[in-house]
Protein backbone atom coordinates (compact mmCIF):
# COMPACT_ATOMS: atom_id res chain seq x y z
CA UNK A 1 0.00 0.00 0.00
CA UNK A 2 2.89 2.37 0.78
CA UNK A 3 4.26 1.94 -2.74
CA UNK A 4 0.83 2.58 -4.24
CA UNK A 5 0.54 5.84 -2.29
CA UNK A 6 4.02 6.89 -3.40
CA UNK A 7 3.24 6.05 -7.03
CA UNK A 8 -0.02 7.98 -6.99
CA UNK A 9 1.61 10.97 -5.33
CA UNK A 10 4.47 11.05 -7.82
CA UNK A 11 2.09 10.70 -10.73
CA UNK A 12 -0.17 13.50 -9.61
CA UNK A 13 2.78 15.74 -8.85
CA UNK A 14 4.20 15.07 -12.30
CA UNK A 15 0.98 15.54 -14.23
CA UNK A 16 -1.51 17.62 -12.32
CA UNK A 17 0.47 19.46 -9.70
CA UNK A 18 1.55 22.27 -12.01
CA UNK A 19 0.58 25.91 -12.05
CA UNK A 20 -0.62 27.52 -15.28
CA UNK A 21 2.90 28.62 -16.21
CA UNK A 22 4.23 25.06 -15.89
CA UNK A 23 1.33 23.65 -17.84
CA UNK A 24 2.20 25.81 -20.81
CA UNK A 25 5.98 25.47 -20.48
CA UNK A 26 7.61 24.00 -23.60
CA UNK A 27 11.19 24.75 -22.59
CA UNK A 28 12.06 21.42 -20.96
CA UNK A 29 14.84 19.77 -22.94
CA UNK A 30 13.39 16.48 -24.26
CA UNK A 31 16.88 15.18 -24.99
CA UNK A 32 18.08 15.08 -21.40
CA UNK A 33 17.59 11.66 -19.82
CA UNK A 34 17.32 11.75 -16.06
CA UNK A 35 18.39 8.85 -13.87
CA UNK A 36 15.58 6.77 -12.41
CA UNK A 37 15.93 4.06 -9.74
CA UNK A 38 13.60 1.54 -11.40
CA UNK A 39 11.68 1.67 -14.66
CA UNK A 40 8.34 1.03 -12.95
CA UNK A 41 8.40 4.29 -10.95
CA UNK A 42 7.95 6.35 -14.13
CA UNK A 43 4.96 4.36 -15.41
CA UNK A 44 2.22 6.13 -13.39
CA UNK A 45 3.32 9.58 -14.56
CA UNK A 46 3.59 8.42 -18.18
CA UNK A 47 0.11 6.90 -18.10
CA UNK A 48 -1.52 9.86 -16.38
CA UNK A 49 0.27 12.37 -18.59
CA UNK A 50 -0.84 10.58 -21.75
CA UNK A 51 -4.43 10.29 -20.57
CA UNK A 52 -4.41 13.93 -19.46
CA UNK A 53 -3.26 15.06 -22.89
CA UNK A 54 -5.94 13.04 -24.70
CA UNK A 55 -8.66 15.06 -22.95
CA UNK A 56 -6.63 18.04 -21.79
CA UNK A 57 -6.40 21.67 -22.85
CA UNK A 58 -5.45 21.15 -26.49
CA UNK A 59 -7.02 17.86 -27.49
CA UNK A 60 -10.01 18.00 -25.15
CA UNK A 61 -11.09 21.49 -26.16
CA UNK A 62 -9.57 21.58 -29.64
CA UNK A 63 -10.94 18.18 -30.58
CA UNK A 64 -14.27 19.05 -28.98
CA UNK A 65 -14.70 22.23 -30.99
CA UNK A 66 -13.37 20.85 -34.27
CA UNK A 67 -15.63 17.80 -33.93
CA UNK A 68 -18.45 20.31 -33.28
CA UNK A 69 -19.59 18.83 -30.00
CA UNK A 70 -19.26 22.30 -28.51
CA UNK A 71 -19.04 25.90 -29.58
CA UNK A 72 -17.85 29.12 -27.95
CA UNK A 73 -20.35 30.79 -25.61
CA UNK A 74 -21.67 34.17 -26.73
CA UNK A 75 -20.45 36.09 -23.70
CA UNK A 76 -16.92 34.62 -23.57
CA UNK A 77 -13.83 34.67 -25.74
CA UNK A 78 -11.41 31.99 -24.53
CA UNK A 79 -11.95 29.62 -27.46
CA UNK A 80 -12.88 31.99 -30.28
CA UNK A 81 -9.60 31.22 -32.04
CA UNK A 82 -10.59 27.55 -32.31
CA UNK A 83 -14.05 28.41 -33.58
CA UNK A 84 -12.66 30.98 -36.03
CA UNK A 85 -10.09 28.55 -37.47
CA UNK A 86 -7.16 30.72 -36.49
CA UNK A 87 -3.79 28.96 -36.98
CA UNK A 88 -3.53 26.72 -33.92
CA UNK A 89 -0.54 24.58 -32.98
CA UNK A 90 -1.62 22.57 -29.91
CA UNK A 91 1.87 23.29 -28.62
CA UNK A 92 1.16 22.14 -25.08
CA UNK A 93 0.06 18.69 -26.21
CA UNK A 94 3.05 18.35 -28.53
CA UNK A 95 5.48 19.31 -25.80
CA UNK A 96 3.95 17.12 -23.13
CA UNK A 97 3.65 14.11 -25.42
CA UNK A 98 7.27 14.34 -26.56
CA UNK A 99 9.20 15.82 -23.64
CA UNK A 100 6.85 14.08 -21.23
CA UNK A 101 5.29 10.78 -22.29
CA UNK A 102 7.77 9.68 -24.96
CA UNK A 103 10.79 10.65 -22.91
CA UNK A 104 9.40 8.74 -19.95
CA UNK A 105 8.76 5.72 -22.17
CA UNK A 106 12.33 5.90 -23.45
CA UNK A 107 13.66 6.03 -19.88
CA UNK A 108 11.55 3.05 -18.88
CA UNK A 109 12.59 0.99 -21.88
CA UNK A 110 16.28 1.75 -21.33
CA UNK A 111 16.26 0.79 -17.66
CA UNK A 112 13.90 -2.15 -18.19
CA UNK A 113 16.21 -3.55 -20.86
CA UNK A 114 19.21 -3.24 -18.55
CA UNK A 115 17.29 -5.08 -15.83
CA UNK A 116 15.64 -7.56 -18.20
CA UNK A 117 12.23 -6.37 -17.02
CA UNK A 118 10.03 -7.51 -19.90
CA UNK A 119 6.76 -6.49 -18.24
CA UNK A 120 7.61 -2.81 -17.78
CA UNK A 121 9.25 -2.71 -21.21
CA UNK A 122 6.06 -4.12 -22.79
CA UNK A 123 3.79 -1.47 -21.27
CA UNK A 124 6.26 1.33 -22.05
CA UNK A 125 6.62 0.27 -25.69
CA UNK A 126 2.84 0.00 -26.11
CA UNK A 127 2.39 3.51 -24.71
CA UNK A 128 5.21 4.80 -26.91
CA UNK A 129 3.71 3.37 -30.11
CA UNK A 130 0.28 4.77 -29.21
CA UNK A 131 1.75 8.20 -28.50
CA UNK A 132 3.76 8.30 -31.71
CA UNK A 133 0.69 7.37 -33.72
CA UNK A 134 -1.26 10.16 -32.08
CA UNK A 135 1.47 12.70 -32.79
CA UNK A 136 1.89 11.87 -36.47
CA UNK A 137 -1.88 11.52 -36.94
CA UNK A 138 -2.39 15.03 -35.58
CA UNK A 139 0.58 16.96 -37.04
CA UNK A 140 1.68 14.80 -39.99
CA UNK A 141 5.42 14.75 -40.72
CA UNK A 142 7.38 15.06 -37.46
CA UNK A 143 10.85 14.17 -36.14
CA UNK A 144 10.74 10.45 -35.38
CA UNK A 145 13.84 8.36 -36.12
CA UNK A 146 16.20 11.03 -34.78
CA UNK A 147 13.86 12.36 -32.09
CA UNK A 148 14.85 12.39 -28.41
CA UNK A 149 18.50 11.72 -29.24
CA UNK A 150 20.15 14.79 -27.81
CA UNK A 151 22.33 12.48 -25.72
CA UNK A 152 23.73 11.21 -29.03
CA UNK A 153 24.45 14.73 -30.29
CA UNK A 154 21.35 15.05 -32.49
CA UNK A 155 19.91 18.44 -31.57
CA UNK A 156 18.10 19.12 -34.87
CA UNK A 157 16.35 15.86 -35.75
CA UNK A 158 15.08 15.60 -39.30
CA UNK A 159 11.38 15.41 -40.00
CA UNK A 160 10.13 12.05 -41.26
CA UNK A 161 7.20 11.40 -43.57
CA UNK A 162 4.08 10.13 -41.87
CA UNK A 163 3.89 7.06 -44.11
CA UNK A 164 7.43 6.05 -43.15
CA UNK A 165 6.65 6.57 -39.46
CA UNK A 166 3.58 4.38 -39.81
CA UNK A 167 5.57 1.59 -41.42
CA UNK A 168 7.97 1.59 -38.49
CA UNK A 169 5.15 1.74 -35.93
CA UNK A 170 3.53 -1.29 -37.53
CA UNK A 171 6.84 -3.15 -37.37
CA UNK A 172 7.22 -2.18 -33.72
CA UNK A 173 3.73 -3.31 -32.76
CA UNK A 174 4.27 -6.61 -34.61
CA UNK A 175 7.44 -7.16 -32.59
CA UNK A 176 5.60 -6.27 -29.40
CA UNK A 177 2.80 -8.74 -30.10
CA UNK A 178 5.39 -11.45 -30.77
CA UNK A 179 7.10 -10.83 -27.41
CA UNK A 180 6.82 -13.70 -24.95
CA UNK A 181 5.31 -12.32 -21.74
CA UNK A 182 4.40 -15.65 -20.17
CA UNK A 183 7.06 -15.27 -17.46
CA UNK A 184 6.96 -11.47 -17.26
CA UNK A 185 5.40 -9.37 -14.52
CA UNK A 186 4.29 -5.79 -14.00
CA UNK A 187 3.63 -4.36 -10.51
CA UNK A 188 -0.06 -3.62 -10.34
CA UNK A 189 0.37 -0.68 -7.96
CA UNK A 190 2.33 1.20 -10.64
CA UNK A 191 -0.01 0.47 -13.53
CA UNK A 192 -3.07 2.73 -13.47
CA UNK A 193 -4.43 1.37 -16.75
CA UNK A 194 -4.56 -2.40 -16.33
CA UNK A 195 -3.35 -2.98 -12.78
CA UNK A 196 -0.31 -4.98 -13.92
CA UNK A 197 -2.33 -7.43 -16.02
CA UNK A 198 -0.02 -8.14 -18.97
CA UNK A 199 -2.64 -10.26 -20.69
CA UNK A 200 -4.71 -7.10 -21.04
CA UNK A 201 -1.67 -5.21 -22.30
CA UNK A 202 -1.35 -7.90 -24.98
CA UNK A 203 -4.93 -7.19 -26.03
CA UNK A 204 -4.07 -3.50 -26.06
CA UNK A 205 -1.17 -4.21 -28.45
CA UNK A 206 -3.48 -6.16 -30.77
CA UNK A 207 -5.99 -3.30 -30.66
CA UNK A 208 -3.22 -0.81 -31.39
CA UNK A 209 -2.21 -2.78 -34.49
CA UNK A 210 -5.85 -2.79 -35.62
CA UNK A 211 -6.04 0.97 -35.16
CA UNK A 212 -2.83 1.55 -37.13
CA UNK A 213 -4.02 -0.68 -39.96
CA UNK A 214 -7.51 0.77 -40.36
CA UNK A 215 -6.27 4.36 -40.32
CA UNK A 216 -4.78 3.55 -43.72
CA UNK A 217 -8.20 2.70 -45.19
CA UNK A 218 -8.03 5.34 -47.92
CA UNK A 219 -4.41 4.72 -48.90
CA UNK A 220 -2.80 2.28 -51.32
CA UNK A 221 -1.32 0.46 -48.30
CA UNK A 222 -4.70 -0.71 -47.07
CA UNK A 223 -5.58 -4.40 -47.30
CA UNK A 224 -9.03 -5.18 -45.93
CA UNK A 225 -8.61 -8.92 -46.43
CA UNK A 226 -5.49 -8.85 -44.29
CA UNK A 227 -7.44 -7.03 -41.59
CA UNK A 228 -10.20 -9.66 -41.67
CA UNK A 229 -7.58 -12.37 -41.25
CA UNK A 230 -5.98 -10.51 -38.35
CA UNK A 231 -9.31 -9.88 -36.64
CA UNK A 232 -10.28 -13.53 -36.84
CA UNK A 233 -6.97 -14.67 -35.38
CA UNK A 234 -6.57 -12.17 -32.54
CA UNK A 235 -8.31 -10.92 -29.41
CA UNK A 236 -8.85 -7.28 -28.56
CA UNK A 237 -9.47 -5.17 -25.49
CA UNK A 238 -12.49 -6.08 -23.41
CA UNK A 239 -12.03 -3.16 -21.02
CA UNK A 240 -11.35 0.49 -21.76
CA UNK A 241 -7.69 1.45 -21.56
CA UNK A 242 -7.43 4.54 -19.42
CA UNK A 243 -7.61 6.00 -15.95
CA UNK A 244 -10.56 4.96 -13.81
CA UNK A 245 -12.79 7.71 -12.50
CA UNK A 246 -12.19 6.36 -9.00
CA UNK A 247 -8.63 7.74 -9.23
CA UNK A 248 -9.67 11.38 -8.96
CA UNK A 249 -9.93 13.44 -5.84
CA UNK A 250 -12.56 15.94 -6.89
CA UNK A 251 -12.20 18.14 -3.84
CA UNK A 252 -8.45 18.63 -4.31
CA UNK A 253 -7.06 21.20 -6.70
CA UNK A 254 -5.00 19.55 -9.41
CA UNK A 255 -6.27 16.03 -8.75
CA UNK A 256 -9.49 16.08 -10.74
CA UNK A 257 -10.30 14.78 -14.19
CA UNK A 258 -8.77 17.44 -16.50
CA UNK A 259 -12.15 18.66 -17.72
CA UNK A 260 -13.41 18.85 -14.14
CA UNK A 261 -10.29 20.85 -13.38
CA UNK A 262 -11.19 23.31 -16.14
CA UNK A 263 -14.76 23.44 -14.83
CA UNK A 264 -14.21 23.54 -11.08
CA UNK A 265 -10.94 25.52 -11.06
CA UNK A 266 -10.76 29.27 -10.63
CA UNK A 267 -10.79 30.05 -14.36
CA UNK A 268 -14.04 28.11 -14.86
CA UNK A 269 -13.22 27.61 -18.55
CA UNK A 270 -15.67 24.81 -19.27
CA UNK A 271 -18.94 25.99 -17.77
CA UNK A 272 -18.43 29.66 -18.63
CA UNK A 273 -17.00 29.41 -22.14
CA UNK A 274 -18.47 26.24 -23.65
CA UNK A 275 -21.99 25.54 -24.91
CA UNK A 276 -23.50 22.74 -26.97
CA UNK A 277 -23.07 22.89 -30.72
CA UNK A 278 -26.40 22.80 -32.52
CA UNK A 279 -25.17 20.20 -35.01
CA UNK A 280 -24.45 17.60 -32.35
CA UNK A 281 -27.20 18.41 -29.87
CA UNK A 282 -29.93 18.44 -32.53
CA UNK A 283 -28.72 15.09 -33.87
CA UNK A 284 -29.12 13.51 -30.44
CA UNK A 285 -32.35 15.30 -29.59
CA UNK A 286 -34.19 14.70 -32.86
CA UNK A 287 -33.25 11.00 -32.72
CA UNK A 288 -34.20 10.52 -29.06
CA UNK A 289 -30.71 9.48 -28.00
CA UNK A 290 -30.60 8.96 -24.19
CA UNK A 291 -26.95 10.03 -24.07
CA UNK A 292 -28.08 13.64 -24.58
CA UNK A 293 -29.12 14.03 -20.95
CA UNK A 294 -25.80 12.62 -19.74
CA UNK A 295 -23.60 14.74 -22.01
CA UNK A 296 -25.45 18.04 -21.51
CA UNK A 297 -27.41 19.62 -18.72
CA UNK A 298 -30.78 21.12 -19.45
CA UNK A 299 -31.21 24.85 -19.20
CA UNK A 300 -34.69 26.05 -18.32
CA UNK A 301 -36.06 22.52 -18.65
CA UNK A 302 -34.95 22.04 -22.26
CA UNK A 303 -31.88 21.41 -24.40
CA UNK A 304 -30.61 24.03 -26.82
CA UNK A 305 -27.50 24.24 -28.98
CA UNK A 306 -25.99 27.14 -30.91
CA UNK A 307 -24.73 27.37 -34.47
CA UNK A 308 -21.04 26.55 -34.52
CA UNK A 309 -18.84 29.64 -34.39
CA UNK A 310 -21.77 32.08 -34.32
CA UNK A 311 -20.92 34.03 -31.18
CA UNK A 312 -21.50 37.42 -32.84
CA UNK A 313 -25.12 36.83 -33.84
CA UNK A 314 -27.61 39.59 -33.02
CA UNK A 315 -30.59 37.67 -34.36
CA UNK A 316 -33.30 35.32 -33.07
CA UNK A 317 -32.53 32.24 -35.15
CA UNK A 318 -35.30 30.01 -33.81
CA UNK A 319 -37.85 32.85 -33.62
CA UNK A 320 -38.76 32.12 -30.01
CA UNK A 321 -38.60 35.76 -28.94
CA UNK A 322 -35.09 35.55 -27.44
CA UNK A 323 -31.98 36.77 -29.23
CA UNK A 324 -29.31 34.14 -29.86
CA UNK A 325 -26.88 35.86 -27.52
CA UNK A 326 -29.43 35.74 -24.68
CA UNK A 327 -30.55 32.12 -25.03
CA UNK A 328 -29.98 29.64 -22.21
CA UNK A 329 -27.82 27.05 -23.97
CA UNK A 330 -27.03 23.56 -22.75
CA UNK A 331 -23.59 23.09 -21.20
CA UNK A 332 -21.31 20.06 -21.18
CA UNK A 333 -21.39 17.78 -18.14
CA UNK A 334 -18.41 15.91 -16.67
CA UNK A 335 -18.93 13.87 -13.53
CA UNK A 336 -16.52 13.85 -10.60
CA UNK A 337 -15.76 10.18 -11.30
CA UNK A 338 -15.61 10.24 -15.08
CA UNK A 339 -13.13 7.86 -16.67
CA UNK A 340 -10.25 9.27 -18.70
CA UNK A 341 -9.95 6.99 -21.73
CA UNK A 342 -6.95 6.36 -23.98
CA UNK A 343 -8.49 3.58 -26.07
CA UNK A 344 -12.12 2.46 -25.78
CA UNK A 345 -13.90 -0.81 -26.38
CA UNK A 346 -16.46 0.95 -28.55
CA UNK A 347 -13.85 2.30 -30.96
CA UNK A 348 -12.32 -1.18 -31.37
CA UNK A 349 -15.72 -2.77 -31.98
CA UNK A 350 -16.57 -0.03 -34.48
CA UNK A 351 -13.24 -0.62 -36.27
CA UNK A 352 -14.02 -4.33 -36.54
CA UNK A 353 -17.55 -3.56 -37.73
CA UNK A 354 -16.13 -1.31 -40.43
CA UNK A 355 -13.71 -3.99 -41.64
CA UNK A 356 -16.59 -6.44 -42.04
CA UNK A 357 -18.77 -3.77 -43.69
CA UNK A 358 -16.01 -3.16 -46.23
CA UNK A 359 -15.89 -6.92 -46.82
CA UNK A 360 -19.63 -6.97 -47.50
CA UNK A 361 -20.31 -9.10 -44.41
CA UNK A 362 -23.25 -7.23 -42.91
CA UNK A 363 -24.03 -9.94 -40.36
CA UNK A 364 -20.60 -9.61 -38.72
CA UNK A 365 -20.70 -5.86 -39.24
CA UNK A 366 -23.94 -5.67 -37.28
CA UNK A 367 -22.56 -7.91 -34.54
CA UNK A 368 -19.65 -5.62 -33.75
CA UNK A 369 -21.54 -2.41 -34.48
CA UNK A 370 -24.12 -3.42 -31.86
CA UNK A 371 -21.31 -4.15 -29.40
CA UNK A 372 -19.90 -0.68 -30.05
CA UNK A 373 -23.21 1.08 -29.45
CA UNK A 374 -23.85 -0.96 -26.31
CA UNK A 375 -20.36 -0.22 -24.96
CA UNK A 376 -21.02 3.50 -25.36
CA UNK A 377 -24.42 3.32 -23.68
CA UNK A 378 -22.95 1.31 -20.80
CA UNK A 379 -20.16 3.87 -20.38
CA UNK A 380 -22.86 6.48 -19.77
CA UNK A 381 -24.69 4.23 -17.30
CA UNK A 382 -27.61 3.64 -19.69
CA UNK A 383 -28.90 0.10 -19.21
CA UNK A 384 -32.21 0.27 -21.05
CA UNK A 385 -32.43 1.75 -24.53
CA UNK A 386 -33.89 0.59 -27.83
CA UNK A 387 -31.96 2.96 -30.09
CA UNK A 388 -29.81 0.07 -31.39
CA UNK A 389 -32.73 -2.30 -31.94
CA UNK A 390 -35.74 -0.31 -33.12
CA UNK A 391 -34.40 3.24 -32.81
CA UNK A 392 -32.31 5.44 -35.04
CA UNK A 393 -29.06 3.57 -34.28
CA UNK A 394 -30.39 0.18 -35.44
CA UNK A 395 -28.07 -1.42 -38.01
CA UNK A 396 -29.43 -1.03 -41.54
CA UNK A 397 -26.63 -2.69 -43.48
CA UNK A 398 -26.78 -1.82 -47.15
CA UNK A 399 -23.71 -1.03 -49.20
CA UNK A 400 -20.23 -0.94 -47.64
CA UNK A 401 -20.27 2.88 -47.79
CA UNK A 402 -23.64 3.03 -46.05
CA UNK A 403 -22.26 0.78 -43.34
CA UNK A 404 -19.15 2.94 -42.96
CA UNK A 405 -21.33 6.03 -42.57
CA UNK A 406 -23.57 4.47 -39.93
CA UNK A 407 -20.58 3.23 -37.95
CA UNK A 408 -18.83 6.59 -38.19
CA UNK A 409 -21.89 8.49 -37.00
CA UNK A 410 -22.23 6.32 -33.91
CA UNK A 411 -18.51 6.62 -33.27
CA UNK A 412 -18.93 10.42 -33.35
CA UNK A 413 -21.60 10.16 -30.67
CA UNK A 414 -19.71 7.61 -28.58
CA UNK A 415 -16.48 9.64 -28.49
CA UNK A 416 -18.15 12.74 -27.04
CA UNK A 417 -16.65 13.65 -23.64
CA UNK A 418 -14.11 10.83 -23.95
CA UNK A 419 -12.06 10.84 -27.16
CA UNK A 420 -12.31 14.23 -28.83
CA UNK A 421 -9.09 14.23 -30.82
CA UNK A 422 -9.83 10.69 -31.97
CA UNK A 423 -13.20 11.89 -33.22
CA UNK A 424 -11.51 14.69 -35.19
CA UNK A 425 -9.05 12.26 -36.76
CA UNK A 426 -11.68 9.69 -37.63
CA UNK A 427 -13.90 12.30 -39.29
CA UNK A 428 -10.93 13.28 -41.43
CA UNK A 429 -10.49 9.63 -42.43
CA UNK A 430 -14.10 8.62 -43.10
CA UNK A 431 -15.54 12.09 -43.89
CA UNK A 432 -18.50 11.36 -41.62
CA UNK A 433 -20.21 13.32 -40.22
CA UNK A 434 -20.47 14.95 -43.63
CA UNK A 435 -20.10 18.71 -43.97
CA UNK A 436 -22.50 21.03 -45.75
CA UNK A 437 -21.61 24.44 -47.07
CA UNK A 438 -24.75 26.33 -46.07
CA UNK A 439 -23.91 29.95 -45.35
CA UNK A 440 -25.89 30.20 -42.14
CA UNK A 441 -25.23 33.90 -41.68
CA UNK A 442 -27.29 34.73 -44.79
CA UNK A 443 -30.50 33.47 -43.19
CA UNK A 444 -30.20 31.94 -39.74
CA UNK A 445 -33.95 31.34 -39.44
CA UNK A 446 -34.13 29.33 -42.66
CA UNK A 447 -30.89 27.53 -41.81
CA UNK A 448 -32.31 26.37 -38.49
CA UNK A 449 -35.15 24.57 -40.27
CA UNK A 450 -33.09 23.30 -43.21
CA UNK A 451 -30.42 21.79 -40.99
CA UNK A 452 -32.98 19.87 -38.94
CA UNK A 453 -34.97 18.65 -41.92
CA UNK A 454 -32.32 18.01 -44.57
CA UNK A 455 -28.86 17.98 -43.01
CA UNK A 456 -29.39 16.60 -39.51
CA UNK A 457 -26.11 15.33 -38.10
CA UNK A 458 -23.94 17.13 -40.63
CA UNK A 459 -21.23 19.57 -39.64
CA UNK A 460 -21.32 23.21 -40.67
CA UNK A 461 -18.61 25.73 -41.41
CA UNK A 462 -17.91 28.10 -38.53
CA UNK A 463 -19.89 31.26 -39.15
CA UNK A 464 -17.17 33.55 -37.84
CA UNK A 465 -14.35 31.52 -39.41
CA UNK A 466 -15.86 30.72 -42.78
CA UNK A 467 -13.58 32.96 -44.82
CA UNK A 468 -10.31 31.84 -43.26
CA UNK A 469 -10.38 28.32 -44.72
CA UNK A 470 -12.45 29.04 -47.83
CA UNK A 471 -15.51 27.27 -46.40
CA UNK A 472 -13.60 24.13 -45.44
CA UNK A 473 -13.00 22.35 -42.12
CA UNK A 474 -9.61 22.14 -40.36
CA UNK A 475 -7.44 19.19 -41.40
CA UNK A 476 -4.49 19.53 -39.00
CA UNK A 477 -2.96 22.07 -36.63
CA UNK A 478 0.12 24.04 -37.62
CA UNK A 479 3.50 23.16 -36.11
CA UNK A 480 4.39 24.56 -32.67
CA UNK A 481 6.74 27.49 -33.12
CA UNK A 482 9.31 25.99 -30.75
CA UNK A 483 9.99 22.93 -32.90
CA UNK A 484 10.52 25.11 -35.97
CA UNK A 485 12.75 27.78 -34.48
CA UNK A 486 14.98 25.36 -32.56
CA UNK A 487 15.41 22.81 -35.33
CA UNK A 488 17.66 23.57 -38.31
CA UNK A 489 16.00 20.74 -40.26
CA UNK A 490 12.45 21.97 -39.71
CA UNK A 491 10.18 22.47 -42.73
CA UNK A 492 8.35 25.68 -43.50
CA UNK A 493 5.39 26.44 -41.29
CA UNK A 494 1.97 25.36 -42.57
CA UNK A 495 0.06 28.26 -44.05
CA UNK A 496 -3.22 27.42 -42.38
CA UNK A 497 -5.21 24.50 -40.94
CA UNK A 498 -5.95 22.90 -44.32
CA UNK A 499 -2.79 20.81 -44.76
CA UNK A 500 -3.82 17.16 -44.65
CA UNK A 501 -1.81 14.34 -43.12
CA UNK A 502 -0.80 11.66 -45.59
CA UNK A 503 -3.62 9.18 -44.96
CA UNK A 504 -6.37 11.83 -45.28
CA UNK A 505 -7.28 10.94 -48.87
CA UNK A 506 -11.04 10.60 -49.01
CA UNK A 507 -13.02 13.35 -50.72
CA UNK A 508 -15.76 15.13 -48.81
Amino acid sequence: MKYKIIAISLAFLSVFGWGCDNYLDINEDPDVLRDIPEAKVVLPAAELNLANQMMGWDFGFGGGFWSEYWTQAYDASQFKTLCEYEPTSFATAYSDLTAGVLLDCKRMKTVATENNNIGVYYAAEALSIFTWQTITDVWGDVPYFEALKGDEGIVSPKFDEGSVIYADLLARVEALIATDISEASLPGSYDFIYGGDLDQWKLFANSLKLKLMIRLSETSSYNNAALVTFIESAEFIKNNAGISGSTWSDTDEGKRHPMREFEEGGADYLSSNVIASKNFLDYLQENGDPRLDVLFEMSGGYHLGAFFGDFASKEDSDENGTLDEDEDYSQAVFSATQDLIIMSTWEINFYIAEVYARAGNNAKGKEYYDLGVQASLSQHGITTSDIATTGYAAWTGGTPEEGIKQIAMQKWVANANYQHIESFLERNRTKYPAVNTIDIRKDRVAADTILRNDFLGELTIAIEGRGKLNAKLPASPIYPTAILTRNENAPAQKQDLLEKVWWNKKAE
